[in-house]
């Protein structure tokens, strides 16, 4: 299970907004020297994302909610998304020069396979929105903001 901490930005009726940094934990393994994720998030603006999720639970504004998904169900769509545009491309371009001559055609041809593979991709994605396997859940809930106050005693 892939896990992130997010933050309630809004809570109405069983659905709460939440807004999570995709790379909140990079930076801070051995590996960063050589990581090009760690340089593409120094190079690169800060990037947050909003996820709406049912919650039937009540939540206040800036409490952390725990937010999970499966690693079989990330890695599948990780792979949707990038092979099936590359297997079009080699699949087309392949077919596109037992036929034709040009190199030219025959890039152009792997151009429009790749971008058949995308839309597969697009295709297949919207049927698995509708699984409920591919979709987050709720793992924990944080108190919220005021519930804890410490007081020091000098």
């Amino acid at each position: 299970m892939v896990k992130e901490w997010a933050t309630v930005i809004h809570w109405h009726e069983g659905r709460a907004l939440l807004r999570y940094g995709s790379s909140s934990g990079c930076g801070s393994c051995q590996a960063r020297a050589a990581c090009g994720s760690y340089l593409l998030n120094k190079i690169g603006p800060e990037t947050v994302h909003q996820l709406e999720l049912p919650v039937a639970q009540p939540l206040v504004e800036g409490q952390k909610v725990e937010v999970g998904i499966p690693e079989n169900n990330l890695l599948l769509s990780a792979m949707l998304v990038y092979l099936t545009p590359l297997i079009g491309l080699f699949i087309v371009a392949g077919i596109a020069s037992l036929w034709l001559s040009s190199e030219f055609a025959i890039f152009c041809s792997g151009l429009m396979g790749g971008a058949l593979g995308f839309l597969l991709a697009k295709k297949v994605a919207t049927w698995w929105s509708k699984d409920e396997g591919f979709e987050p859940i709720v793992l924990q809930i944080g108190l919220p903001p005021n519930e804890l106050n410490v007081q020091f005693q000098e």
